[in-house]
């Protein structure tokens, strides 16, 4: 008690002289209209939006966190108040010689470092004070308001202040010149700041640098995930340095031997250093996501997914020198790579991460224009020596080939994920903006290793249809097994093989796909068809204008028919055979990927469709998927030369103006299983070239119609859905004129309210 009591003491004398001196009053006013400013600019823009029509969505987080949140514009700047703040905690002791009196007095060392940071932090909470006054405000006027997101980055905000603290003061403890403290104080954040890229080419050093680093510490709280890791290491920093003042107190006072008290840092600093390696393993970390949605965590679907690999999981990734995607895994990169499966690693912390670099064979065209003249191992060479790595760590192409055949990968970056079991697949990256997996590559990539029923498609060969393998823009290459493009089926899970009717189609074969058939079925092949349907085989079916003969035949046996002539609808800007098909209100209870393109009024755009004719006698039920527009389209039965003819309505030779299914789901129920069929009136919607080309004036999405055709006919086992709730802080309650008043109240009546506190504290002290 005895001694809680002289820290009580000292920290109220402290915080007395703190709060009696105008620099603390005068950071606090600059402060407030610094974060007002912020947030009245923040909160101003989304009322801006919202007036304007826009929808907002997670607002709460847009206010707050984010790239130009005020949690996250405040933490920019803490660095420069704290050195002002803990300059004089002990210089202006050590300069006005009233530490001799300390030094006299039944106080101890402990005593004088735990008062005066106490005191600091009650300064941080008042700091702190003034940031809850914006959440409190943001609490009554946005909708569903995310108050555990906020209290989370108040913790984040409220610990960096208190390690800035526990270093100023520390500092202070060096010197009895302020400014000499101050700026040491800048040097000491700075250096924690750059230490995090320091030493990151080799492991051990690497792995305590990042841990060191301060930088972006705070950043998970103000996002929401509060780690038991990020917590440690403020508490860990605070302690080191409160730790490090007492000893160089305990050096003034008692003139001990300059060894004794290096040796008692060094001591102190590899303590903090095994803490943090060991905090930062993944099997000793704890987490706590506090957003509402939980964005910060895997989703249920994954988590399910993760849950069940059972055993030792190593992931290996292999870095080609040569690879356009080389930068992603460089040893000095590492770190960063870990963090993109940290969501992972939460879960199943015995993962391993391995990595192996390597040079071979590889397209980059880049690469041919820089280095025309050199061979691969010139070019790996050229490249390791811009990069000042040493090239004895990348394999050659005899060795990789020894460890690993990566031909099937064109030796692209790419990372082996393999089960102690021995199931193994790979993960790729892909040719878009974003470039890494996200949950849903990574998710269906591990769904992959511990499900033995994972949907595989055939595509039916032997009468000119569609070829999943080729490029070109009629075929389906890249919807199906173009490894590059994220989209493509193969990285959503699935796996392909080519099909032919001549022999029984195979019984692991789950989704059969046939693609404008160019030649007729015989009899003999048709019996093998059936036989698949019979066993209740799903099947995709795409037809094309002028191939009723070879079709229909096929779909008949279902009640559909793909009706003569060709769609046309009146268009402005694209041949009358251009169709812009729209889901129906139906197709929302196939796919949830239907419900988006309803929101959002997107189309799939069919060049040269056929109407679908349907009746339900043989047993199916019969839902349409797609269809044309209502007004303006017809199935015309004269025209066929689209470009050099004009179309127009021939209501005499029964060409109607309505809406006509273009896409056709069927169903039915074969022992315990639900057969399911789609029949397209447009093979060309899910080419190549029509899932890559872009119309600046139609908003389409056929690949994403084809993800959940798909989605349906695998029963929901692949694509992965890794849907999140749908944030419900989507409106603020402020007008623009409220605003205003909002603005003006935050940037100069809150920080002149606590200015006039000030001055009147000030005066009161005076005429004391």
């Amino acid at each position: 008690m005895k001694t809680l009591s002289m820290i009580y003491k000292i920290s109220k004398t402290e915080l007395q002289t703190l709060f009696y001196s105008p620099i603390a009053w005068l950071i606090i006013v600059i402060f407030t209209f610094q974060t007002s400013m912020g947030f009245s600019g923040v909160m101003g823009d989304l009322v801006k939006s919202q007036e304007l029509g826009y929808g907002l969505q997670s607002v709460t987080k847009n206010i707050f966190a984010g790239w130009m949140g005020l949690f996250s514009t405040v933490q920019q700047y803490l660095y420069l108040y704290i050195p002002l703040l803990t300059m004089g905690l002990m210089s202006r002791e050590f300069s006005s010689g009233e530490v001799k009196l300390l030094y006299s007095s039944p106080v101890t060392n402990t005593h004088i470092v735990l008062g005066k940071f106490l005191a600091m932090m009650v300064f941080a909470l008042v700091l702190v004070g003034i940031l809850l006054v914006y959440v409190i405000f943001g609490m009554c006027t946005v909708e569903s308001f995310d108050l555990s997101l906020t209290l989370s980055g108040l913790l984040g905000i409220y610990l960096l202040i208190c390690a800035y603290a526990a270093i100023g003061l520390f500092m202070s403890c060096l010197t009895s010149y302020q400014m000499v403290a101050a700026m040491g104080t800048l040097a000491v954040l700075s250096v924690l700041n750059f230490i995090g890229s320091v030493g990151q080419d080799m492991a051990f050093v690497r792995d305590v640098t990042y841990w060191l680093s301060i930088s972006g510490r705070a950043e998970e709280f103000i996002n929401g995930l509060i780690c038991s890791e990020d917590v440690l290491y403020f508490i860990v920093v605070v302690v080191l340095f409160l730790a490090w003042s007492i000893i160089k107190l305990q050096a003034d006072r008692q003139k001990k031997a300059l060894s004794a008290t290096v040796g008692k840092y060094v001591g102190i600093f590899g303590i903090v250093v095994l803490i943090g390696y060991f905090s930062s393993r993944p099997v000793f970390k704890v987490f706590y996501d506090a957003t509402r949605t939980k964005v910060n965590t895997l989703t249920p679907n994954s988590q399910e997914i993760v849950k069940q690999l059972k055993g030792g999981l190593t992931i290996t990734t292999y870095t080609n020198l040569l690879d356009e995607n080389y930068w992603i895994a460089l040893p000095s990169a590492i770190n960063t790579d870990l963090e993109r499966f940290e969501k992972y690693l939460r879960f199943k912390p015995e993962i391993k991460m391995k990595y192996v670099y390597y040079y071979d064979k590889v397209k980059n065209e880049d690469l041919d224009k820089r280095y025309p003249d050199m061979n691969d191992e010139e070019r790996a060479r050229e490249l390791a020596k811009g990069l000042e790595m040493d090239f004895k760590m990348f394999l050659s192409p005899e060795q990789i080939r020894q460890k690993i055949d990566l031909s099937s990968e064109g030796n692209h970056f790419v990372r082996l994920i393999e089960r102690e079991s021995g199931e193994k697949t790979f993960l790729r990256v892909f040719d878009d903006n974003k470039r890494l997996p996200s949950e849903a590559e990574i998710s269906i990539a591990l769904k992959g290793l511990v499900t033995t029923n994972m949907p595989k498609v055939g595509f039916l060969i032997g009468h000119g249809e569609r070829d999943s393998k080729q490029d070109g823009d009629r075929n389906y290459n890249r919807i199906a097994q173009d490894k590059p493009f994220r989209y493509s089926l193969i990285n959503q899970g699935f796996a392909f093989e080519d099909v032919t009717l001549e022999k029984k189609i195979p019984a692991d074969i789950s989704i059969l796909v046939v693609a404008e058939l160019r030649s007729p079925i015989t009899d003999e092949q048709m019996k093998n068809l059936d036989e698949y349907v019979a066993r209740g085989g799903n099947l995709l079916i795409a037809g094309e204008p002028n191939r009723q003969e070879y079709m229909n035949p096929l779909v008949e046996r279902f009640g559909v028919s793909f009706m003569p002539g060709c769609l046309v609808e009146r268009n402005e800007n694209f041949l009358p055979n251009f169709i812009k098909a729209r889901p129906t209100p139906e197709s929302c209870e196939l796919a949830y990927v239907f419900e988006g393109l309803l929101e959002k009024n997107r189309c799939v755009t069919m060049p040269g469709c056929t109407g679908l004719a349907y009746s339900e006698g043989k047993g199916f039920q019969v839902i349409p998927m797609l269809v044309s527009d209502t007004i303006g389209s017809w199935n015309e039965l004269e025209t066929t030369n689209f470009v050099d003819d004009s179309v127009s309505l021939n209501p005499v030779i029964g060409e109607v103006e309505k809406s006509y299914p273009t896409a056709l789901v069927l169903l039915r129920t074969i022992g315990s299983k639900e057969q399911k069929i789609v029949i397209l009136g447009d093979a060309d919607c899910i080419s190549n070239g029509e899932v890559s080309i872009y119309r600046k004036t139609v908003k389409a999405s056929n690949f994403a119609v084809i993800a959940g055709v798909f989605y349906w006919l695998s029963d929901g086992e692949a694509p992965i859905d890794i849907r999140r709730p749908v944030p419900p802080d989507d409106t603020v309650y402020l007008s623009q004129r409220a605003m205003n008043g909002v603005r003006i109240a935050f940037m100069w009546g809150y920080p002149g309210m606590l200015l006039l506190i000030a001055v009147f504290i000030w005066l009161r002290r005076r005429g004391r």
